[in-house]
C-alpha cells in the first residue's frame, strides 16, 4: 500500500492512484492547495516518481586527509545528455528494518570496501521535491583510507562501482568548480570544506 502523505489542511487531495509499478513507483495526485494570496488553486495534477528514504556517506580519512569517492553509470545523467559515468559519495536506499546510519554503514562496505567507525550528521535534502518524493540524509564517515580502491558492487544488481581514494583538497576543488555535478556528490564535500578543520581536530 502506497505511503499517505502528511494529513495539512492546506491541501486538499482528490484522488490518487499508482500510475507505474516496477522496481520504483509513480503515483498520480489530482488535487488542489492554498495560494499566497488566499483562495486555492484549481484542481492540478501531479506525477511524483516515489524513491523513498536513501542515506548519503562520504568517507573521510582525517589522517590522509583523503576522501573516498565512487563511479558509477547514472541513467539521468545519460539521459540529460552529461557525462553518465559520475564521482559520487556511498549512498543507497534505506530498507525497512534499518537507520540512515545502519544503511550507510552497509553501502560504504558493499560499495567501497569501507567500515566506517565513526559518524558526523550533515543534514536532510529533498533532491528533486517538484517531483520525486526522495528524502535523502547526509553524513560523513570516519574510515582508513590507506588501502581503498578497486572495483566494488553487488554483482546481482549490475553495480559496477570504481573506488577511489582522493586527496580532499582536489575533491573539494573539484564540487567548487562543478566538476562533480551529482548532489550525492557536491553536497557532502562542499559540507566537508566548512567542517574539515572541526573533523581534522575531532577525528585525529
Amino acid at each position: 500500500m502506497p505511503k499517505q502523505p502528511s494529513a495539512d489542511p492546506r491541501v486538499e487531495i482528490v484522488s490518487r492512484e499508482t500510475a507505474y509499478q516496477g522496481y520504483f513507483r509513480i503515483e498520480a495526485y489530482n488535487l488542489r492547495h492554498r495560494m499566497h494570496e488566499g483562495g486555492w488553486t484549481p484542481e492540478l495534477r501531479f506525477e511524483l516518481f516515489e524513491r523513498g528514504r536513501t542515506a548519503v556517506v562520504l568517507p573521510y580519512d582525517s589522517v590522509l586527509d583523503q576522501v573516498v569517492l565512487i563511479e558509477q553509470f547514472r541513467i539521468g545523467a545519460y539521459a540529460s545528455g552529461g557525462e553518465p559515468w559520475l564521482a559520487e559519495a556511498v549512498a543507497g536506499r534505506i530498507e525497512p528494518d534499518e537507520t540512515a546510519e545502519d544503511a550507510v554503514r552497509r553501502e560504504a562496505m558493499e560499495e567501497a570496501g569501507c567500515a566506517v567507525t565513526e559518524l558526523e550528521p550533515i543534514g536532510a535534502f529533498l533532491l528533486t521535491p517538484g517531483a520525486c518524493s526522495e528524502a535523502c540524509t547526509m553524513f560523513c564517515g570516519r574510515v582508513d583510507a590507506s588501502d581503498v580502491g578497486g572495483v566494488y558492487g553487488v554483482a546481482e544488481e549490475g553495480e559496477d562501482i570504481r573506488v577511489v581514494a582522493t586527496p580532499a583538497e582536489e575533491a573539494i576543488a573539484r564540487a567548487m568548480t562543478g566538476e562533480i555535478t551529482s548532489s550525492y556528490g557536491a553536497i557532502p564535500l562542499l559540507w566537508l570544506a566548512a567542517n574539515r578543520d572541526m573533523l581534522r581536530s575531532r577525528w585525529s
